[in-house]
């Protein structure tokens, strides 16, 4: 069995574009309602949970949709196309109402950023199911990461180049750099991917090794019934997924504001940890992927949140920016590529393949859920308790995440042993 990687790294362009607009969104809004605006911690906590509120609503949505359609560039391309020329349109607005101190135009451009946004998540991360054979989807799910994370770091670095000094910089530069990315990842999808295609090429793959879900009971409805055991296992899977997104992305919003009050960080300086967990991620991910097919999905993924909530507990330690806190960040950055390898394959492996875009906005639910919560809830305890609390807040919840993990019994992909070591390695190009 092989892992086609030319494919898969031209389908992640969608994921790096995603990737890039986020990590810009959640270190760059929380300055401009702070120091533009001068929105308190709670209620800028409550305005970032705005966009998870829409995904909440809106991915498992869209994701279904998805599924029904037939359209001859495939099912989720168009709305990939729709989505992200309106995304770029409206948040090309943003840095323009911040710099005139426009509120209520700012207010506007971001919820119709958000509402875009929300209309291609689901069926861009749904094409690597799309197209991928289930014991194939950990590795697919890595380059796949992979691909994020070069969006990550992209984004980053033009933070750490384009944002000038001071608390109200003009972000008019970073907006457009990562909406350029965005327009550059779109036009190689719509080039150089073929989405009908590559799914005739997936299920003619998979009635080859004997995997097709033809023999199971599924009416392409996209409405198939689970196994009470597989259920449970889902439940579980998902709450993991909620706790783990509540502890990480409470890191990942507030620590701009974190880097800023307890560090004295200026500008894009904070940028520089985040790149190094993002570093720390992009190397990880091929080799998890490889690992996890060898030791199983749910073995790594214990590892990764017991070493993430390692690494949040150090955090608190640190009362200033040292070389430490790098090695720190990155070893967060394998932590997380550790559970985002194997988190959402193991939520697909459990549907039939018509449910593909069902279980990705179910997946998204519970995230996106965590991500509603967890900036409101951090904030009010950087805000009424201290900054402090930001690490030990965010190991706890890795803890629970932990142990919700262990109830999971079901979506490990147990593909053929590999005949030799180097097979491991081997994809097409």
């Amino acid at each position: 069995m092989k892992l086609d990687n030319k494919r898969t790294i031209l389908i992640g362009f969608a994921f790096l574009a995603i990737s890039a607009f986020w990590q810009m969104y959640d270190n760059i809004i929380p300055l401009i309602l702070k120091y533009f605006f001068n929105i308190g911690d709670t209620l800028s906590g409550a305005i970032m949970a705005m966009d998870n509120i829409f995904a909440l609503i809106m991915l498992p949505i869209f994701g279904a949709w998805s599924d029904k359609v037939n359209h001859k560039r495939g099912k989720r391309t168009p709305f990939i196309f729709a989505g992200t020329i309106m995304a770029v349109v409206f948040m090309m607005i943003l840095p323009v109402a911040a710099n005139g101190r426009n509120l209520a135009l700012f207010i506007s451009a971001l919820f119709l950023t958000l509402v875009s946004m929300s209309i291609f998540r689901s069926p861009a991360v749904s094409l690597m199911p799309d197209v991928t054979p289930k014991p194939l989807r950990s590795k697919g799910n890595a380059l796949i990461n992979l691909m994020g994370a070069v969006g990550v770091i992209a984004a980053l670095g033009m933070v750490m180049f384009l944002v000038g000094d001071g608390e109200t910089p003009d972000y008019t530069l970073l907006f457009a750099a990562v909406a350029v990315i965005m327009i550059i990842a779109l036009l190689v999808l719509l080039f150089k991917v073929d989405e009908n295609k590559f799914v005739a090429e997936r299920i003619a793959r998979e009635k080859e090794w004997g995997i097709s879900d033809e023999d199971e009971e599924d009416d392409g409805s996209g409405d198939a019934a689970l196994p009470k055991e597989v259920k449970r296992s889902l439940i579980f899977l998902l709450l993991s997924v909620s706790f783990w997104y509540m502890a990480y992305n409470a890191v990942t919003t507030a620590f701009s504001k974190y880097a800023t009050e307890m560090w004295g960080m200026e500008g894009g300086g904070f940028a520089g940890a985040l790149m190094i967990a993002s570093i720390g991620a992009l190397v990880a991910f091929v080799p998890v992927g490889i690992i996890s097919s060898k030791l199983g999905r749910k073995k790594v993924i214990l590892f990764g949140v017991a070493l993430l909530a390692a690494t949040f507990a150090s955090g608190f330690f640190f009362k200033a920016p040292n070389f430490l806190i790098y090695i720190v960040f990155f070893l967060v950055g394998l932590a997380w590529a550790s559970i985002n390898v194997n988190s959402y394959p193991m939520v697909v492996e459990m549907c039939k393949g018509s449910d593909i875009g069902k279980f990705t906005g179910m997946y998204y639910t519970f995230s996106m859920a965590a991500q509603v919560f967890t900036p409101v809830l951090s904030g009010f305890f950087l805000e009424h308790v201290g900054y402090w609390t930001l690490f030990p807040y965010a190991a706890a919840f890795s803890v629970i995440a932990f142990f919700t993990m262990l109830a999971v019994k079901h979506g490990d992909s147990k593909p053929e042993a590999p005949k030799g070591a180097l097979e491991a390695f081997d994809v097409e190009d």
